[in-house]
């Protein structure tokens, strides 16, 4: 395996990126363009995987990975796709009042898995929707096309009923249960969910709704840092992929003198810490060695390992410091903290080619690895093939490390301004 650890800074992160984006080349299919889940064999499309792709189809033509007229063809297939998907009440269609399910089947496009009509996941896929309609605005067939879809399937979307006759919205919702009995309680991902709902152009959130989910924050102090809490890092990570929080500020950051960029750069710091002070003993972990989130894991067992008991879990959220750690680590998050938190992350990203070259395979990440359960090489286990979500937010954080590329064009998205000043931001480039 090739030493990357001295390699120059931005050959190194154009590696990765490049790397992380050759998934979607892959793992989709060129008839529909939805983009599997993993690449393990037989994996379903994900759609908030379909999202990601979008955004990165964008990334490609500036970096002249694809042309663009190659990426706008492959945008525009997957926009038709879903604009002209089966919508309805029966549980093997595509989705449900403009929102979609969860998980596809990669050829059919139908629900598999008897998953849920996702909110979360199909505000992941309007993000790239919305990316490509901001980017692609030459006056030509194809373009004009992508717009058009584009449009229709955001003013499609019926928020106000995903609230379900509440005040804020729920997670999902099933054909033979109707709504999940829950919702979004406490900081979450969800901030780029509520952006986009308050701006629908169609059926429009309220904007207490987002008010009555940020009444639900919990503001921690956690070795000497303060911020609002979320244990897995990816919360910190996805909504600001697509926006901008530097500088500006709702009405809950402006009351702890923050803002959500500030946030996701301490949160960055508490899990370092947490790895450094490393409170159940595990292997690797250090400063330099640091990202609990949510991904892939050994599989639910109970073993002995070095005269201890260890239990580890499958595909699970884990967390800083009160969520669950089984010894797994997210190289993918924690190098997508970059924007955030640069100084810690290059050093992490180093220490990572330097002590675990076994992790690295095509230039990309695996989901986890956990150095305390023995594998065939010092990184232990490693999940087997890749997650279409850690490349993904691979794909986008690096590139707004390196250009703010997205972060700038979705300011020119009218729909993104618009949800933030209904949810109270102010100041920064909003003004």
């Amino acid at each position: 395996m090739t030493d990357l650890s001295g390699s120059p800074d931005d050959a190194l992160l154009d590696r990765f990126q490049r790397g992380a984006f050759g998934y979607f080349l892959e793992q989709s299919n060129p008839g529909n363009g939805l983009v599997a889940d993993t690449s393990r064999p037989g994996a379903p499309c994900s759609i908030a995987v379909v999202g990601f792709a979008l955004s990165c189809y964008a990334v490609a033509a500036e970096r002249g990975w694809l042309s663009r007229a190659e990426a706008a063809a492959r945008v525009l297939v997957t926009l038709r796709f879903f604009w002209n998907s089966p919508q309805g009440e029966q549980p093997d269609v595509t989705g449900y009042k403009g929102f979609f399910y969860h998980f596809l089947d990669m050829r059919s496009g139908r629900r598999v898995w008897q998953s849920e009509l996702s909110l979360i996941d199909t505000t992941l896929l309007l993000a790239g929707v919305l990316t490509a309609s901001t980017y692609f605005i030459e006056d030509t067939p194809v373009e004009n096309e992508i717009r058009g879809c584009a449009d229709a399937l955001y003013r499609r979307v019926d928020w106000q009923w995903a609230c379900g006759g509440g005040p804020t919205v729920r997670q999902g919702w099933k054909p033979d249960g109707g709504f999940l009995h829950y919702g979004w309680e406490g900081y979450s991902e969800a901030t780029l969910l509520y952006v986009l709902g308050l701006a629908s152009p169609s059926y429009p959130l309220p904007p207490e709704s987002f008010t009555a989910w940020t009444s639900t924050y919990q503001w921690e102090d956690i070795y000497d840092h303060e911020y609002l809490y979320a244990g897995p890092l990816f919360i910190h990570l996805f909504s600001q992929a697509w926006i901008d929080f530097d500088g500006i500020r709702d009405r809950f950051m402006r009351e702890k003198g923050s803002d959500y960029f500030e946030n996701s750069r301490q949160a960055a710091y508490v899990q370092r810490e947490y790895a450094r002070r490393n409170p159940h003993g595990y292997e690797g972990y250090d400063k330099d060695c640091w990202a609990l989130t949510a991904n892939d894991g050994p599989g639910f067992q109970t073993l002995q390992v070095r005269g201890r008991t260890r239990r580890f879990f499958g595909y699970a959220a884990r967390g800083v410091p009160y969520g669950s750690d089984d010894g797994t680590l997210g190289p993918c998050a924690a190098i997508a903290s970059l924007p955030f938190a640069p100084e810690i992350v290059m050093r992490a990203l180093r220490h990572l080619c330097a002590r675990y070259p076994d992790l690295i395979r095509d230039s990309r990440w695996p989901s986890g690895f956990n150095p305390t359960l023995p594998g065939s090489g010092p990184a232990g286990w490693i999940s087997e093939g890749h997650f279409g979500l850690d490349q993904g937010i691979l794909v986008l954080s690096i590139e707004n490390y390196r250009s703010r590329f997205l972060w700038r064009l979705m300011r020119q998205c009218p729909h993104i301004g618009l949800g933030l000043r209904r949810a109270g931001f102010k100041g920064g480039w909003l003004s």
